[in-house]
């Protein structure tokens, strides 16, 4: 059994201590690919490293580990267990005073999420999951609205500078064939707010594995629909450190959101 209910508190407790006091008031330097890093994000990792084994005795992957560090973790223990971490994710939201940002936290094992927590602090929104036993919100069950069933009604969750394919960047934005957009800087509140209904459908062009980690536990526990832009299954085994995701809570939506997207690459 997966001790999701102490995950939980774990979460919540290194959230406040390492993470919150750093909060509108924060240092922060330029990781070589140019993103932001954060004197909380090293503590929030730090403490997750030592804390997160002695729930399960398993490696921690985190994001602010070098990346042979990451490849080689994944190498050897995919398949018998590790922890997959993105100690803040939304860091240039953190680092803004924005207050959109998360905790993601994944025991992956078999190559997949087995349990996911994923924690606003600001807000106190936790969602969580565990393989087989559906997606919560602080307890309660998601979704927690149905999902538009028309394409023209959705609002969709669109991280435009990654959509790389073609003239789908473009195209999604002058011939979009839904309600509303939004590109709010946390992949895995992303996915939340997708599990949630908040949003209806996504589309990214290339996540981490930190990144969906525990938030496509989320969704998918909830009920969610999800593809590769390339239109591969999501976990067909390809490109397992940085995937692109087309999603929607509904299917009928789903394969109205895909062929469209499919139409205009």
């Amino acid at each position: 059994m997966y001790p999701l209910e102490n995950l939980i508190q774990t979460v919540k407790h290194i959230a406040q201590s390492e993470i919150m006091p750093h909060f509108l008031n924060t240092h922060t330097t330029r990781k070589s690919d140019g993103s932001l890093l954060s004197a909380a994000d090293l503590a929030a990792q730090a403490a997750f490293s030592d804390r997160l084994p002695e729930l399960i005795a398993a490696p921690v992957l985190g994001e602010e580990m070098p990346t042979a560090t990451q490849r080689q973790l994944w190498q050897n223990h995919a398949e018998s267990g590790l922890w997959v971490l993105d100690p803040i994710d939304g860091t240039t939201n953190f680092a803004n005073g924005l207050p959109h940002f998360a905790v993601s936290v994944a025991f992956v094992q078999h190559g997949l999420p087995q349990m996911g927590v994923i924690y606003n602090p600001v807000t106190q929104e936790l969602f969580s999951a565990q393989r087989g036993k559906g997606s919560h919100l602080n307890g309660v069950a998601l979704p927690l609205r149905v999902s538009s069933k028309k394409l023209g009604d959705a609002v969709a969750g669109v991280e435009v500078k990654r959509l790389r394919l073609g003239n789908l960047s473009s195209r999604i934005n002058t011939l979009s064939p839904v309600r509303s957009i939004r590109s709010m800087g946390s992949s895995a509140l992303d996915w939340c707010y997708l599990a949630a209904g908040r949003y209806d459908v996504y589309v990214h062009g290339g996540q981490m594995l930190w990144d969906y980690a525990a938030g496509v536990l989320i969704f998918t526990e909830a009920g969610g629909q999800l593809a590769t832009l390339e239109g591969d299954d999501f976990w067909s085994g390809k490109h397992t450190f940085q995937r692109s995701v087309v999603g929607a809570i509904d299917v009928d939506l789903f394969h109205a959101w895909a062929a469209w997207i499919a139409r205009n690459r």
